[in-house]
């Protein structure tokens, strides 16, 4: 940054997503949900520094060079649906003709008749409408540019899939639809998805397991039919975003995230948190999948 200064946007992200499984990421805006995409594809800027480890196979993403990861991995082993999807497509050239260059690219399909039936299968599976094929991104709703890019996406079948916030701009009926038919990506030769989303029902339909993070950093990994169910979230902040669902207790959480660049020594969530005591002033350490020094425990369990 500026003068020198840096900001630890992600610390201390430990995950995997498994084949077949489908892992949502949640957690307020500007936690660093994106920025840790970025980082999984190269795609952060100049400015940025990573450290640690992230493997896909035997590939260590953070380590490969722009012509590996141009080359090999993007689009053909990591798909991406991006946040602001207007902002990835060409403006000045059609969906179709950015579908159909993306199905000769990525995939065997050659013959300009097998070509435009495989782009339109692509657009049909993410429910994107025919009759704007021919149109350019700038004619296009903030909706339906989420699905473009989504149809862009699934072209490859690539083994891991990052969707950020695929949801965006779709009503209800498209979101059940956008997030079925990546539930079937990942079912289908057992490939991979790691969805980041606001969405929490959008979340418990898809989702196998679930990462909350907070202030950069994950706070709890939980298994989603417990999570969403019985017992449960563990951490206060997982606990305080289900509660401000409309069809819980729409309760806020009070206060607001703190600066990524002016974190507190301990626990970053203590000053919106009614369990702080003074053990929160040490930084929690990640203990059973919840870095929490007061974790929920289910009635059974104390029981």
């Amino acid at each position: 940054m500026p003068g020198g200064r840096r900001v630890a946007a992600v610390t201390d992200a430990h995950f995997e997503v498994a084949a077949g499984e489908c892992l949502a990421l949640i957690g307020e805006s500007g936690c660093g949900k994106s920025v840790l995409a970025s980082a999984l594809l190269g795609l952060l800027p100049a400015n940025a520094r990573t450290r640690g480890e992230a493997r896909l196979g035997h590939l260590d993403l953070l380590a490969a060079d722009e012509r590996t990861l141009a080359g090999t991995v993007r689009g053909r082993r990591i798909g991406l649906i991006p946040q602001s999807p207007a902002a990835h497509l060409t403006p000045v050239r059609t969906v179709r003709s950015q579908l159909e260059e993306t199905v000769v690219a990525l995939t065997g399909v050659r013959g300009r008749t097998a070509v435009r039936a495989a782009a339109e299968a692509a657009a049909e599976r993410a429910a994107f409408p025919p009759d704007h094929f021919d149109r350019h991104p700038h004619q296009l709703s903030g909706g339906i540019a989420q699905r473009a890019a989504t149809a862009l996406a699934l072209v490859g079948d690539a083994p891991l899939l990052l969707a950020d916030e695929p949801t965006t701009g779709l009503d209800r009926d498209l979101v059940d639809h956008t997030v079925d038919e990546l539930r079937r990506h990942v079912d289908s030769a057992g490939r991979s998805l790691l969805v980041i989303t606001h969405d929490l029902a959008a979340a418990e339909r898809i989702a196998d397991r679930v990462a909350v993070m907070y202030a950069g950093r994950i706070v709890e990994l939980a298994d989603a039919a417990a999570f969403f169910g019985a017992p449960g979230p563990r951490h206060p902040y997982s606990r305080g975003l289900l509660e401000a669902l409309p069809d819980r207790a729409f309760a806020a959480i009070p206060g607001m995230p703190p600066e990524l660049g002016d974190l507190p020594d301990g626990c970053a969530f203590a000053a919106r948190c009614e369990q702080a005591t003074d053990t929160c002033v040490t930084r929690p350490p990640m203990t059973d999948d919840v870095a929490c020094h007061h974790p929920h425990v289910s009635e059974d369990i104390r029981a």
